[in-house]
C-alpha cells in the first residue's frame, strides 16, 4: 500500500533522518495503519451523528473577569524591562 519511496518523501517533509532499517519498519507500520483506516471506511456511518468526543465534556474552567489592579507601579516594578507605562518584551516577529 505504501512503499519506501513514499516513506522517504514523508520523512523529508517532516525533516526526519531515517536509517534504511527504520524506513522498512515505518513502511510496514504505515501500511498497517492505512489498511485499518480503509477497513473503517467500509463501515456504514450514515446514521451516526458527528462527534468530537465519545462522552459529553463541558468546559470546567472559570470565566475570565477583568479586574483593574490598583497599583500600576507595583506591577511595572516586577517587569524585567519597561518602556514608560508598558512592559517591554523581546521582538518575536520580523517586519518582512
Amino acid at each position: 500500500m505504501i512503499d519506501n519511496e513514499q516513506v522517504r518523501k514523508v520523512a523529508h517533509l517532516a525533516r526526519l533522518e531515517l536509517k534504511p532499517e527504520e524506513e522498512e519498519i515505518f513502511t510496514t507500520q504505515l501500511s498497517s495503519i492505512l489498511e485499518y483506516v480503509e477497513q473503517l471506511s467500509e463501515l456504514d456511518t450514515e446514521t451516526v451523528p458527528p462527534t468530537t468526543r465519545a462522552i459529553d465534556v463541558s468546559n470546567i474552567t472559570r470565566e475570565d473577569h477583568l479586574e483593574p489592579f490598583p497599583n500600576r507601579e507595583e506591577i511595572l516594578s516586577c517587569a524585567p524591562e519597561q518602556d514608560g507605562d508598558f512592559f517591554k518584551v523581546p521582538k518575536i516577529m520580523s517586519e518582512e
